[in-house]
């Protein structure tokens, strides 16, 4: 969940000549072992390329379960806790691949559009949910001619048509208690006022639009199959992928809008708040493995491709408190608090839910389940937390620029910072980006410790900083790509780039906190444990989706591009 702030920052007449996409190659952080051989373990004298989704067996359905924040520390402690639990039902019955690691930035748009294209982000054009591009004009432009480009992508809550309402300004009656009636098609609560406007037609660029590979759900959807999805803004109508078209139901109840009575602020800011939110989800879930529609009032094939993502255990690990109980970690990380504990029992009893579903309508036989998760969070360890603001390095960066440039507009035209930092800058130069590293490099930042405490970090909190043709590189694409951002910079450990004192954890870095999640695969033919011990990526999650089906993984943009693999043969 996108909670931390973003600099919005005036752009329109300091930038320069439009530079134009350029084709994406691999990215340069994906190494060779995790796309090739493997390590599995399992039961003595098993064959562990058998089990559904295995060789030459294949599943009707395929249920992809998203528990955002869900690190495998997380997952195996849980299992060794509650041994008859539903998760370890699913590990005892499935393949765990547990070394498996997020894109970076490890954020939930990134982290979702990757599992669900085969793409990281120097091949899907996805760096975050809210970003910068250096060559779409500012949203509600109609003069095209005489705008200068470059322009903020917010596909977050700031898309919507109200984004204080669950239903994003629908107008349903009787919300919440009827969010479920909320359209399967969410791109009509998108405010065309609140997009990026391409220069060429002079017309609002939808996330469908942005995303420059196809998804799964289109390469299904080509198959004849139904799909559905089910997530927290209806800007994930980006995974209709380019044509639009790949999802035949998507339900999107807006996540940060207004929480009802007893709850205060949005559906974040309280852990029960977000539990009664992920239910929706859930009950969607459970409708369309009933043969229904997400809203339960209309017969429709079960999908071949659906599921959704928990945010419960996000906000536990993010919040300090929360009902009475202390958020995050203890014991220096290793174990899950009381808050986060209830986090993922609620997770557990879902996750319960849906396998009595599944039983109960016969697709217990022919369903392939994956858990996942977007990103994880970070710091666990609370102790090595840095809550650091923002604003004072970006206003600091800004004056030394002007100084040294005189009659310069702020250099900074746009940043987004979490427990990473991404900066696009008014000049897009190799000499500005340099520039910015120096300047990050040599000057300290204050912030604040877990307790509250002053506490002060060494060079802007970074361990390491990319610079223009740097960040190209990192991410695998070209310079002339509008894109990336000229500084991408890599948190030290437990830095957080927030005003206030409001969290404790998040997410968007390139940690093993934030980026090291489960990932398991539990077949219907399943019946022992197998371990993959090798590293994969979460992008790999997309081919092996589409050969769990029966379908060709080729048939997607992203791994023609990277040479994605399926996952290591089960």
């Amino acid at each position: 969940m996108k909670t931390a702030k973003k600099n919005r920052l005036a752009t329109a007449a300091v930038l320069g000549a439009v530079l134009m996409a350029g084709s994406a190659v691999a990215p340069a952080m994906a190494d060779d072992a995790s796309r090739g051989g493997q390590d599995v373990q399992g039961q003595p004298g098993s064959d562990s390329s058998k089990g559904q989704g295995g060789q030459g067996e294949t599943s009707k359905h395929v249920l992809l379960l998203s528990v955002d924040g869900l690190h495998q520390k997380d997952l195996d402690s849980y299992v060794k806790n509650h041994p008859t639990s539903a998760l370890a039902s699913l590990v005892n019955h499935g393949t765990s691949y547990t070394h498996a690691q997020t894109p970076v930035p490890s954020d939930s748009f990134p982290g979702m559009v990757g599992q669900l294209t085969g793409g990281n982000p120097g091949t899907t054009g996805v760096y975050y949910d809210d970003t910068f591009n250096r060559a779409l004009l500012p949203a509600g432009t109609t003069d095209c001619k005489n705008t200068a480009p470059g322009a903020e992508v917010a596909f977050t809550e700031a898309a919507d048509k109200n984004q204080n309402s669950l239903d994003a300004g629908q107008g349903l009656p009787g919300l919440p208690g009827s969010i479920l009636n909320m359209t399967g098609q969410p791109g009509s609560l998108l405010d065309p006022a609140a997009l990026p406007v391409d220069p060429a037609s002079c017309k609002p660029v939808y996330p469908h639009q942005y995303l420059k590979v196809n998804t799964v759900f289109e390469v299904a959807k080509s198959a004849g199959l139904t799909t559905a999805w089910s997530d927290k803004h209806p800007a994930y109508e980006i995974l209709n992928g380019p044509s639009g078209k790949g999802l035949d139901d998507l339900f999107t109840p807006e996540i940060n809008s207004k929480a009802a009575a007893p709850f205060t602020g949005d559906w974040t800011q309280d852990n029960a708040a977000t539990q009664q939110y992920d239910g929706y989800k859930v009950q969607a879930v459970l409708n369309e493995i009933d043969g229904k529609d997400h809203s339960g009032t209309k017969t429709a094939a079960v999908p071949g491709i659906f599921g959704m993502n928990f945010q419960a255990v996000s906000t536990a690990q993010k919040l300090p408190t929360s009902d009475g109980l202390t958020g995050g970690y203890l014991q220096g990380g290793t174990v899950p608090g009381p808050l986060l504990s209830k986090a993922l029992d609620f997770v557990n009893a879902s996750v319960g839910k849906f396998e009595s579903a599944l039983a109960a309508s016969g697709h217990a036989k022919d369903t392939t389940v994956i858990l996942s998760a977007k990103h994880g969070q970070s710091p666990m360890d609370s102790s090595t937390l840095t809550r650091v603001p923002d604003s004072a390095i970006i206003d600091g960066l800004n004056a030394a620029w002007k100084s040294t440039h005189q009659g310069s507009a702020d250099l900074v035209a746009f940043s987004t910072d979490d427990d990473i930092m991404q900066l696009w800058l008014s000049d897009h130069s190799q000499a500005a980006a340099q520039f910015a590293k120096d300047y990050l490099a040599a000057h300290s930042a204050a912030g604040n410790d877990v307790s509250g405490a002053a506490k002060t970090v060494t060079t802007s909190g970074l361990s390491k900083v990319y610079a223009g043709s740097e960040v190209a590189n990192y991410f695998g694409t070209k310079t002339s790509d509008e894109r990336y951002p000229d500084i991408l910079g890599i948190a030290q450990t437990g830095v957080v780039y927030t005003g206030g004192k409001a969290k404790i954890a998040e997410h968007g870095g390139a940690s093993a906190d934030d980026r090291d999640v489960p990932l398991v695969i539990s077949g219907a033919n399943d019946e022992h444990a197998r371990t993959v011990t090798s590293a994969v990526e979460t992008t790999q999650i997309a081919p092996t989706i589409l050969k769990t089906l029966g379908l060709d993984p080729n048939k997607l943009q992203a791994v023609q591009i990277e040479g994605t693999k399926a996952l290591p043969q089960r």
